[in-house]
C-alpha cells in the first residue's frame, strides 16, 4: 500500500502504495500493443476482454529477491514444471550463450577474495521509513541542485548520486557543504570491501559463476525455491533475471505482464474470501498502485518490489478462481483523479478514519486522500470534531461500534511497554537515523505535541538525559515496537512504585490508514456496495477509467 508500507497479515485478510525527469522517458515506452498478451492470458487461464484498449499490456520487473548474496553461502532453486525445460542465456566475454536443462538449477553465493581491498562509499543525505517520505526528501535537495538517487540498502535511503559525485573529493565537498543543514541526517557511509559475493550455478555438470544470467521456459513458467524445502517452491510466470544491484549484492528480477502480476497480488492482499466487490476495488487499486510506482528502485534497474514496501507478491502459487475473476472483470481499470492515475495507497485497518497524505509524509496532500469516518453511516463531525483536539481524539478512539472495522481484532488495540524496551527501541532507531540523539541513556517523560484532523500524531516529543527531540509522523511506528499505527495516545504506568515503570499504547487501526482499509472494503462489500462506490468513498471525486495513452502517470 504501501509500505507501507507494513505489517503482514494473515491469507484470509493480509495488509496493508508519476513519473517526472527522467522516468518521463519510460511513460510511452511502457505500453505494448501486443496481441500475443492475449496469447498469454489464455495460457494462463485469464479471459481477455475485449475492446482495442483491452490489449495494453505493461510488462513490470518486479525484484522477487532482492538482495540475494547478503548473507554467506545465499542459494536459490530454479526449476522447470513437468515436461518444460530452462533456458539459460549469458554472456562469456562479448559472446552470447545459452543452455537448456529439464533439471533443476541452484544457484548459490560464495565469499570471493578480492586482490586487493576496495572503498566504496556514498553519501547519505538521509534514512527513512518509507518511499514516500525519501522520495520528498530527495525532491527538496534536488530544489537545491544537488543530484540524488533513491536507494533501499535496508531502510529507504537518499544518496548522493553516485555517478555525479564520483570522487572521494567531490564526495567530500558535498558532505562538508550539505552537513551545516542536515548535520543529524548526512554521512559517509564506507565500506572496505576485501571480499565479495560471487553467483556460483552448475548446469549438466559444468559450474559457471557469472553475475548475469537471464531465464526462461518454454510454457513461460518458472518455479522458483528460496528455501531447502521442496514444498516451498513458488510459481512464476514470465522471464527471470539475476542481476547487480548497488549494494553489490544481486537481484532476481521477474518480468511479467501487469494483469499477470495481480494474479499473485490480489490474493495476497485482500484475501481469497473477500467478497467479490473487495475483490474487484483491491485489483483496481493494485494495478492503479504499480503503475503509479514504477520509478521506485530505478537505482537497482527493477521497479517494484514484492514485499510490504510495494504490494505483497507471490507468483501464481496462490491463484483463485475467485480472485482471477475479480482481476479479469476489472481488466486494465484504473482509478484516475483529473486523468492521472491517483496515488493509490492502502492499508489493511484505519481504526475508524482515514489518513490524508500529509498525515504521514512530507509532502503536497492529494485531494482525493483526504479524512474520512471509515463507516456506512457518518456519525462523527470531523469539521465541528477535529481528532486534531486531544479529549475529542480519546473519546473516538474509545468507540468500538458502527464502523466498518468493529469485529477486526485490530480495530481496537493497548498495549504495554516498559520504559527499558522503549529506551531499546528509540535508541536502535536513532542510531539508523545517524542522530546524535542515539546516545541517550534515560526517559524522562514522552508526549504527543500535535495532531492532524484525523487523529494521527503529527509531533512526539521524547525527553531524555541529554535533550529532548521530537518525531514526526511515520517515525513514530519506526521508533516504536509497540504502536502499529499513529492513530494512538500514551499513558504512564506505575505499577504501584513511585517511579515511572513504562507506557500503555492505547490506540486503533493497523497501517498508515491513508486510502482504502482492506477490511473496511470488505465489510462494505458485505452490505451490497459496489467497487466503484467503494472506491468513490475511499477516494473521494475520483474516476475509474479503461487504461490508455491519455491517462498521465
Amino acid at each position: 500500500m504501501r509500505q507501507n508500507h507494513y505489517v503482514t497479515k494473515q491469507l484470509e485478510n493480509p495488509p496493508h502504495r508519476r513519473i517526472k525527469g527522467q522516468n518521463q522517458v519510460m511513460k510511452f515506452s511502457l505500453w505494448r500493443f501486443s496481441y500475443s498478451v492475449l496469447t498469454t492470458f489464455c495460457l494462463l487461464g485469464l479471459t481477455a476482454a475485449s475492446g482495442p484498449e483491452s490489449n495494453i499490456d505493461v510488462e513490470l520487473k518486479i525484484g522477487i529477491v532482492q538482495r540475494f548474496g547478503e548473507k554467506p553461502k545465499a542459494k536459490l532453486q530454479l526449476e522447470p514444471t513437468k515436461g518444460d525445460r530452462l533456458r539459460l542465456k549469458f554472456k562469456v566475454g562479448n559472446k552470447q550463450q545459452t543452455l537448456f536443462t529439464q533439471n533443476p538449477v541452484k544457484l548459490e553465493t560464495v565469499m570471493q577474495a578480492l586482490p586487493r581491498p576496495v572503498i566504496e562509499e556514498v553519501v547519505v543525505l538521509g534514512t527513512y521509513r518509507t518511499f514516500e517520505t525519501a522520495e520528498d526528501s530527495a525532491n527538496k535537495w534536488r530544489s537545491q541542485g544537488i543530484e540524488v538517487e533513491i536507494a533501499q540498502p535496508e531502510r529507504w535511503q537518499v544518496w548522493a548520486k553516485r555517478d555525479v559525485y564520483n570522487t572521494p573529493l567531490l564526495r567530500r565537498l558535498l558532505f562538508q557543504s550539505v552537513q551545516t543543514v542536515n548535520q543529524e541526517t548526512t554521512y559517509i557511509d564506507t565500506k572496505i570491501r576485501k571480499e565479495i559475493p560471487q553467483v556460483n550455478w552448475i548446469v549438466n555438470g559444468k559450474r559457471y559463476n557469472l553475475n548475469s544470467l537471464e531465464i526462461t521456459t518454454d510454457k513461460n513458467l518458472i518455479r522458483v525455491n528460496k528455501t531447502d524445502k521442496p514444498e516451498n517452491a513458488q510459481l512464476y510466470a514470465g522471464q527471470l533475471n539475476l542481476q547487480p544491484n548497488a549494494y553489490g549484492t544481486y537481484t532476481l528480477v521477474n518480468q511479467v505482464p501487469l494483469e499477470t502480476y495481480l494474479r499473485g497480488v490480489v490474493p495476497y492482499e485482500i484475501g481469497t474470501n473477500a467478497p467479490k466487490a473487495a475483490m474487484e476495488a483491491q485489483a483496481v487499486i493494485a494495478r492503479t498502485y504499480a503503475l503509479r510506482n514504477l520509478r521506485r528502485f530505478a537505482t537497482d534497474n527493477y521497479q517494484l518490489c514484492a514485499d510490504t514496501h510495494c504490494q505483497v507478491y507471490n507468483g501464481l502459487s496462490g491463484t483463485t478462481k475467485k480472485t482471477d475473476q475479480a482481476i479479469a472483470a476489472t481488466r486494465s481499470m484504473v482509478l484516475t483523479y483529473n486523468n492521472e492515475l491517483v496515488d493509490a495507497l492502502y492499508s489493511s485497518t484505519t481504526g475508524g478514519v482515514t489518513a490524508s497524505f500529509s498525515d504521514i509524509w512530507n509532502g503536497e496532500d492529494r485531494p482525493y486522500l483526504r479524512p474520512v469516518i471509515d463507516a456506512p453511516t457518518n456519525f462523527w463531525n470531523l469539521s465541528q470534531q477535529s481528532l486534531a483536539d486531544e479529549k475529542n481524539f480519546q473519546k473516538f478512539i474509545t468507540m468500538q461500534q458502527g464502523f466498518n472495522e468493529s469485529s477486526w481484532d485490530m480495530f481496537r488495540w493497548y498495549k504495554e511497554t516498559s520504559l527499558e524496551d522503549i529506551t531499546k527501541d528509540l535508541q536502535k532507531f536513532l542510531r539508523v537515523k545517524n542522530s546524535p540523539y542515539a546516545k541517550f541513556k534515560t526517559i524522562q517523560a514522552m508526549a504527543v505535541v500535535k495532531r492532524s484532523t484525523s487523529g494521527r500524531i503529527l509531533e512526539f516529543a521524547v525527553k531524555t538525559d541529554i535533550g529532548t527531540f521530537t518525531l514526526y509522523k511515520d517515525e513514530v511506528r519506526s521508533a516504536f515496537a509497540a504502536p502499529v499505527s499513529t492513530l494512538f495516545y500514551i499513558e504512564p504506568i506505575n505499577r504501584g512504585q513511585s517511579k515511572l515503570w513504562g507506557y500503555a499504547f492505547i490506540g486503533g487501526g493497523l497501517g498508515h490508514g491513508v486510502g482504502l482499509s482492506q477490511t473496511g472494503a470488505q465489510n462494505l462489500a458485505k452490505l451490497g456496495w459496489s467497487s466503484p462506490k467503494i472506491l468513490q468513498f475511499y477516494y473521494p471525486d475520483t474516476q475509474i477509467k479503461i487504461l490508455s495513452k491519455e491517462i498521465k502517470f
